[in-house]
């Protein structure tokens, strides 16, 4: 997987002609929202995503992957998990994107509902569907302060019973999927604004210490030598104090000798706020300049909805974010992972967690694409 450091000079530029020609698509467009106008979103009149054409995929520049996660797990609150029982939106996983995450389904409540049982059969679905298509998987997530069971967060445990439980979740799950699961996010989301560890929301951290995370890295490395191993975070796209920690971590467990191999920043984002920039090619490139791998592992773009729909104007300031992000990342050498939290609004998680706010994917709930899915592609080929 490879990258020329010289187009990290060309993010600014690529950004803009993808910004021209998303006001050109705009306006274009109109208002009618005849190509589906559903999930907060007015697209202009066109064919679904379905119809023939060519694919992220396809027009990634060689060695990147570009991913979605598949939806399920229950955010949406019906208890149906998509990737199992539509078989429209599995289709488009399979053809649309080199690159599958489970979203929710291998996440410690749902994988690890019971102390002394698991339920893998959702994750197997994703990780088989994703070898029938060549697809690289991302596992999510090991060691977190959220979406814990109930049996765990509530439970009276000794720190030696604790660090056994997770040594023995992590062996089980990153074991099942040795050779087939390509990255783990290992720690997510474990550093604060502030820049300090969540010493008080994550479990591990505040009964077991901070060398509970150089202890995650190891035992997944043991469990699976060939799966690279990300620290993972929202919000830290960008240089700021929380990306500073990270790197300040990253630093000082490589020098342990601790197997970790990438940064991720998950890139959600969102449209009221400034977009990173040319600060996420300079972020990342810290991250590189450590020999690790870097990755974009969760982009979207959430707006506020007046009247419960986007408009035109805020889908193509959308685009852009999304192109920046694109761009951003295949600036600098080593990023070669780019991967959507959902592809369509029909499924994405923004709506039942942020009240007022939505449209944050690059298809329409009818699977119309969005200029935001227009500026992917374009940024795609642009850096082939």
């Amino acid at each position: 997987m490879r990258r020329s450091d010289g187009r990290r000079r060309r993010v600014g530029a690529l950004v803009a002609v993808v910004a021209l020609a998303l006001v050109a698509c705009s306006d274009a467009g109109g208002d009618d929202g005849g190509g589906g106008e559903t999930g907060g979103a007015t697209a202009s009149a066109r064919p679904a995503l379905d119809e023939p054409h060519r694919a992220l995929r396809d027009v990634a520049p060689d060695g990147v992957v570009v991913g979605t996660a598949a939806a399920g797990g229950g955010h949406l609150g019906t208890g149906r998990d998509p990737f199992q029982v539509d078989e429209r939106y599995r289709a488009l996983v399979g053809s649309e994107f080199s690159s599958v995450t489970p979203e929710n389904q291998l996440k410690w409540e749902y994988v690890h509902p019971e102390r002394d049982g698991y339920t893998f059969e959702a994750a197997d679905d994703v990780v088989d569907f994703a070898q029938e298509h060549g697809m690289v998987v991302r596992g999510h997530t090991l060691l977190w302060h959220s979406q814990n069971p109930a049996w765990l967060e509530q439970g009276d445990y000794s720190p030696a019973e604790l660090r056994e439980i997770l040594h023995e979740h992590v062996t089980t799950v990153v074991g099942r999927y040795a050779g087939r699961v390509a990255q783990w996010d290992v720690a997510n989301e474990i550093i604060d604004e502030r820049g300090r560890l969540r010493t008080q929301e994550n479990i591990w951290l505040r009964e077991l210490g901070p060398g509970v995370i150089a202890d995650a890295f190891r035992w997944a490395h043991e469990a699976d030598p060939d799966a690279l191993l990300f620290l993972n975070d929202y919000d830290a796209e960008v240089v700021n104090a929380k990306s500073d920690a990270y790197l300040a971590l990253a630093t000082d467990l490589l020098a342990q000798g601790v197997p970790v191999h990438g940064f991720g920043v998950q890139g959600h984002l969102v449209l009221e706020r400034d977009p990173p920039g040319e600060g996420l090619a300079a972020n990342l490139q810290r991250f590189a300049d450590l020999g690790l791998a870097t990755a974009v592992t969760e982009a979207d773009v959430r707006m506020v909805l007046e009247d419960g729909r986007a408009t035109p104007e805020q889908l193509a300031l959308q685009g852009e974010y999304y192109a920046n992000l694109v761009a951003g990342c295949l600036a600098v050498a080593g990023c070669d992972s780019i991967t959507l939290w959902g592809f369509t609004d029909r499924y994405s998680w923004v709506p039942s967690w942020f009240e007022g706010l939505g449209a944050a994917t690059v298809l329409t709930e009818d699977y119309v694409p969005k200029p935001a899915y227009d500026a992917v592609a374009a940024a795609l080929e642009e850096s082939r």
